[in-house]
């Protein structure tokens, strides 16, 4: 017969109540996020409470039942996905770059993303979170700190007192550098579980260096989390280095700098100038007649028809 091992019941009692604080607390976070976009009136429209009541919620004096805390939680999830969220502080420039200040700088913001992060990867085994310098950090922090557990930093140099590093090298798409990431070697362990976290996968060359450091530390790579992803070409450079998967809460298309479209305007430009000279040349040595002429000045941009000779 298999003895059972019994688990007292005061200890079953007291994870449940660890359980259900942490859930109010997360609905907590959630409703000061939305208190950032509604007034008291609207939050109290949606959710059927008093604004007194939710004032007293979003100020911490006192925290929901269990049951309210779930209700709170199902009525702002319709009105607040973390994917809307992070589209509307997304705002790419005319060089096809975005400002990620609004996004890593909010600490409610990536309290959610934590929040979305354990539901993503809950019943895995994770045993270290793993990000690459800087803008990864502060996720990777907090959910590091929800979990209980350690916080890898890849980092672009070696640093002073540190014997020996793991490092890999890699070379950004469409560049002629070359960078390497670097992390102490005692820091993986071969019966780790790391979880590689970041803001944003661009190229995916990052993520890619961070999943051979953990392959050369023969520690296992659970998967990956990252906020927002920019394209699709990253997903074949990490599916190279393994088969893992990956989690992004809002990809977006890529778009591709005004500078680029300009310099292709300039080019045809530059090709119907070209031809016109040809020509005029030609014009001038063989002399076309009208017809031959009309036939290739229809293949020349508008624009370009009327350049002077």
């Amino acid at each position: 017969m298999v003895a059972v091992a019994k688990v007292p019941i005061q200890e079953m009692k007291d994870t449940s109540r660890i359980l259900d604080l942490k859930y109010k607390l997360m609905t907590i976070e959630l409703l000061n996020l939305a208190k950032q976009r509604f007034t008291y009136r609207e939050l109290s429209a949606m959710v059927h409470l008093p604004e007194t009541v939710l004032s007293r919620y979003v100020k911490g004096h006192v925290l929901p039942t269990a049951q309210r805390a779930e209700e709170i939680n199902k009525t702002l999830q319709r009105y607040m996905s973390l994917d809307k969220e992070l589209l509307e502080r997304i705002h790419f420039d005319d060089g096809g770059y975005f400002d990620n200040t609004a996004i890593i700088g909010d600490t409610l913001l990536m309290e959610r993303a934590v929040q979305h992060a354990v539901g993503k990867f809950a019943g895995k085994r994770v045993t270290k979170i793993m990000t690459a310098a800087v803008d990864g950090i502060p996720l990777a922090t907090l959910l590091a700190h929800r979990l209980g557990v350690g916080l890898l930093v890849a980092k672009k140099a070696r640093e002073v007192g540190v014997r020996e590093f793991i490092e890999e090298i890699f070379v950004p798409p469409k560049t002629a550098v070359v960078l390497s990431l670097f992390v102490p070697r005692d820091a993986i362990k071969k019966t780790d579980c790391v979880l590689i976290v970041d803001d944003i996968i661009d190229s995916g060359e990052t993520q890619r260096a961070m999943m051979k450091i953990i392959q050369k530390a023969k520690a296992e790579v659970i998967g990956i989390y990252a906020l927002v992803s920019i394209g699709s070409d990253w997903k074949a450079r990490i599916e190279s280095a393994g088969n893992v998967p990956v989690e992004v809460v809002t990809p977006v298309i890529k778009k591709e700098p005004k500078e680029k479209e300009k310099r292709v305007k300039r080019d045809e430009r530059s090709s119907g100038n070209i031809r016109l000279n040809l020509l005029f040349l030609s014009r001038k040595s063989i002399q076309l007649s009208t017809a031959e002429t009309e036939k290739v000045l229809s293949d020349i941009p508008c624009e370009n028809k009327h350049a002077p000779f």
